[in-house]
């Protein structure tokens, strides 16, 4: 069973997602606040 299957990113993406989000406990809107 492939966990990613039908995901609108692809798999790196997802990851980097996560790992930043344990991480650093940041939300999106966050992280796209601080990438501008």
């Amino acid at each position: 069973m492939n966990p990613f299957k039908g995901r609108h990113f692809q798999r790196d993406i997802i990851l980097w997602a996560v790992r930043w989000y344990c991480k650093y406990g940041i939300f999106y809107p966050e992280m796209k606040e601080k990438l501008a």
